[in-house]
């Protein structure tokens, strides 16, 4: 599809609600439901849910049908503000608890509550900031090239809620399977998420989940990008892991207590790879993302180069509406305000070189967090192996400053945590855009969406953790926080010398490898970074749509694969739903009494037979309905 054909939903010169009083408030309410639902999930398991799908079921629910407003337009705000919460709830919860950690530890006195939302709320307006000049190269120009899965699988169930008829049916069946599904699975806990096959000869495991939502991720993203994932994966599981278990034997690496063959003997696989495959991992996404940018900088210079022609005068006259974006001028004033603000502001533990760094930084994984969206979609973008680059060479440049200690300590963190939130809010107001871009939204109106999110995210985020943490304490069995701990071990290990540099190189080099045979290094270097159990279930769902093209290769793909993507858009949005439900059940104790896994269990087999009931699905979905059509 050649960028000038596309036309929008809503074309330009039509104008419909948008940013309304109700798109609003409904907006706010569900930013803060999703920021704290999500930073539970988060703390707890490592991983959060996407909320932009479930944020425009939910509106579409309320204008449409409760109101009987017929403005798709307004849905699509509402989901804007509503997933910026998420987004900005993600960042926080993978740096921000270090600092809780310290306290317990003794080292410095617990965050203030405005220390926690200075931060976050610095975060949030660089990342919407620092995206809005990328929306030309990344969402007009790429539109054909860039998925954006979770962007347009939003866009789709607005439009199957819109159009009604067969579309529609597709969708709420997905929504509804995925939420059944979701229910069973980590709900009532009757069957288990995990399919795991231990595969002893190669001191390795073979693992996929049981989600619907990767399924649908797989199908949206297609067959190449879910292989070079599940590649990576591979390389990660099948031949690191069991070259490190059987060359390590007696050695003691850090971050490992104890020798590799105890942790493996003790804790399998998986311990292998949360201790030393996550490291390589970083280093290969950070690898990655420096290609990226690399390769992406001539289509930057030409989008700043537009953007500063574009300051001459008054910018958005004679654009069409669906071309205009915040002024460039309101945007540089915004970010130069807020490095100030960073560097002046007591509260906020950064230096005048970590507000340089922040800038630097901020930009450069802005951009790579919005193309990596692109790709793998915003459930998918690793932000905490952004972060862990960032605070790698934070904490090095901090030390070698001589801004050692405690005071360096905070420092690294203020600084990672701002760059971890504006990953996740430019991964996000990206998706938002590809939606908008597909309805015919106004950009300049959703930007101002996810600043308005992000504030009022950011106004109650400190909340939500001193809550959290006063309730069960991070670092605990309720509330592990994976990646605070791993942040938290980064920078004391830079700091105090014992990093495992080794490792974050092995990675480099492998990003190195990839690129030079002329494969994507960023799809690779996920799957190696990510739990194998995830690339292996994005893969099924690509091998799905694989199958689905082949079957159509002579007709119209867009069209034949269409069925099968409104139902994998119901499939991620269903899941999402119930995993904010289960998140909400859990905080207020009903998580327990409906866990029926002491008394019921179906095992692996019943792990298998639910895959094989989503797989058919979809495939009834994508291709036999549509045979029946003809």
């Amino acid at each position: 599809m050649k960028d000038e054909q596309f036309k929008p939903y809503i074309p330009a010169d039509k104008i419909t609600p948008e940013f309304t009083v109700t798109s609003v408030i409904m907006g706010m309410l569900l930013a803060v439901v999703f920021g704290a639902a999500n930073a539970y999930l988060g703390l707890r398991v490592g991983m959060t849910v996407s909320a932009s799908i479930p944020a425009a079921v939910i509106s579409m629910g309320v204008i449409r049908v409760i109101m009987k407003k017929d403005s798709i337009l307004e849905s699509n705000m509402v989901q804007t503000i509503g997933s910026a919460g998420e987004s900005l709830a993600a960042g926080a919860i993978f740096t921000l608890p270090v600092l809780f950690l310290w306290a317990k530890d003794g080292i410095m006195d617990s965050p203030s509550l405005l220390t926690i939302m200075l931060i976050s709320l610095c975060g949030g307006i660089l990342g919407v900031l620092f995206m809005v000049p990328l929306r030309n190269a990344l969402i007009v120009k790429e539109h054909g090239t860039l998925p954006y899965p979770e962007g347009t699988a939003c866009a789709e169930v607005l439009l199957a809620g819109e159009e009604g008829g067969a579309s529609a049916k597709s969708v709420f069946a997905g929504m509804g399977f995925a939420a059944l599904f979701k229910f069973i699975t980590d709900g009532i806990k009757v069957i288990p998420g995990v399919i795991t096959a231990p595969i002893k000869s190669l001191k390795t495991e073979l693992s996929a989940e049981v989600y619907p939502a990767l399924l649908g991720v797989g199908y949206i993203c297609g067959p190449k990008i879910a292989s070079y994932m599940f590649a990576g994966g591979i390389l990660g599981w099948f031949v690191l892991i069991p070259a490190i278990v059987t060359f390590g034997g007696s050695t003691i690496l850090y971050p490992g207590t104890i020798s590799i063959a105890d942790l493996y003997a003790t804790k399998g696989a998986s311990a292998i790879w949360s201790n030393y495959i996550k490291y390589i991992g970083a280093g290969a996404v950070a690898t990655g993302g420096i290609i990226s940018l690399i390769k992406s900088l001539p289509l930057i210079v030409k989008t700043f180069s537009d953007a500063i022609k574009g300051m001459k005068g008054d910018k958005n006259t004679g654009k069409l509406r669906t071309e205009q974006d915040i002024d460039m001028k309101a945007i540089a004033i915004g970010i130069v305000v807020v490095t100030i603000a960073i560097w002046l502001i007591p509260d906020i533990p950064v230096t005048i070189l970590g507000a340089i760094l922040i800038v630097i930084f901020g930009f450069f994984f802005a951009t790579v967090s919005s193309r990596m969206v692109g790709i793998v979609g915003s459930s998918n973008n690793p932000v905490s192996g952004m972060a862990i680059a960032t605070l790698l060479f934070a904490t090095l440049c901090l030390k070698v400053t001589g801004d050692v200690g405690v005071h360096g300590m905070k420092g690294a963190i203020g600084i990672g945590s701002v760059i971890c939130i504006i990953a996740a809010m430019a991964g996000d107001t990206s998706q938002d855009l590809k939606t908008g871009y597909i309805l015919g939204a106004t950009p300049k109106k959703q930007q101002i969406g996810e600043l308005l999110g992000a504030v009022i995210a950011a106004l109650t985020i400190g909340g939500v953790l001193v809550l959290l943490d006063s309730a069960w304490g991070f670092g605990t069995t309720e509330l592990a926080a994976p990646q605070a701990t791993l942040m938290k071990t980064i920078v004391e290990g830079v700091m105090q010398g014992n990093l495992p540099w080794a490792l974050v190189f092995i990675g480099v080099f492998i990003a190195l490898v990839i690129e030079i045979l002329g494969i994507s290094v960023l799809p690779v270097a996920i799957g190696l970074y990510l739990p194998l159990e995830l690339s292996a279930t994005i893969m099924i769902g690509g091998l799905i749509r694989h199958f689905v093209d082949k079957k159509s290769k002579d007709k119209d793909k867009d069209n034949e694969a269409s069925g099968g993507i409104l139902f994998c858009s119901g499939l991620i949005a269903g899941e999402g739903l119930v995993g904010i439900l289960l998140a909400i059940f859990a905080v207020v104790g009903l998580a327990d009494p409906i866990d029926l896994s002491g008394s019921i269990s179906l095992g692996t087999i019943g792990s298998i037979v639910l895959m094989v009931i989503m797989v058919l699905l979809i495939l009834k979905n994508a291709v036999w309905t549509k045979s029946k059509e003809k």
